[in-house]
């Protein structure tokens, strides 16, 4: 089970950079894990907590860019913190354009380095703060029915109940006992509520015809 405290991930070929980063990352009041390899952090299993990858770009065997760009795919990959003695600005300003919090030259200050930590700490806890609600969400649009869902596009694009009624084919009435039952399912009291879970959901609405 993972920790319930953050965890910051230690990747760096250097013994004793490992263990002084390690030290630093306790004193911050952070959990932290090493690894001397990207492989062997590659073979940890997956991490559904908060926390950072602090990775060294020169590794043995797959690099740090090269890590990075195999989880890019991810969308619950942790975000990284560079460190590098080697790097330059062009690299700098690649891993930055891809995602990095920040890119930081060996001897990294432990100040820069822990600030850049805490921000990306603030990063991936919001990303999985949306996460989890779009995923929230999700579960309450599998509750609709087939009907239901398609007069959820309608609402959340605008459609008056007779104009609904009248694409549909349905009552008016009918629209209205359809339209209670998205709302209670979706654990909304108004349709602007109704219109931003939509949109974390993805939902596109269906648009009104032209006047």
């Amino acid at each position: 089970m993972d920790a319930p405290h953050p965890t910051i991930f230690i990747v760096d070929d250097d013994l004793s950079a490992r263990k002084g980063l390690a030290l630093l990352v306790r004193s911050a009041g952070w959990q932290s894990e090493t690894f001397a390899s990207a492989r062997e952090f590659l073979a940890r299993p997956a991490f559904s907590g908060t926390g950072c990858l602090v990775l060294d770009v020169c590794l043995p065997g797959m690099t740090g860019i090269e890590l990075r760009d195999l989880l890019a795919g991810d969308n619950k990959s942790l975000p990284i913190v560079f460190l590098t003695g080697h790097g330059d600005l062009p690299m700098g300003v690649d891993a930055m354009k891809k995602g990095a919090v920040d890119f930081l030259q060996k001897p990294v200050d432990d100040e820069a380095l822990l600030e850049a930590i805490r921000r990306a700490l603030e990063r991936h806890a919001t990303t999985q703060a949306r996460q989890q609600e779009a995923e929230r969400i999700q579960g309450r649009l599998q509750q609709l029915t087939p009907r239901e869902r398609e007069v959820l596009e309608y609402v959340i694009g605008g459609w008056l109940n007779k104009q609904i009624a009248a694409e549909l084919q349905i009552a008016e009435r009918t629209v209205k006992i359809f339209r209670g039952n998205v709302m209670h399912k979706m654990g909304v009291n108004s349709v602007a509520e109704l219109v931003r879970e939509c949109a974390i959901a993805g939902i596109a609405p269906r648009r009104p015809p032209a006047a």
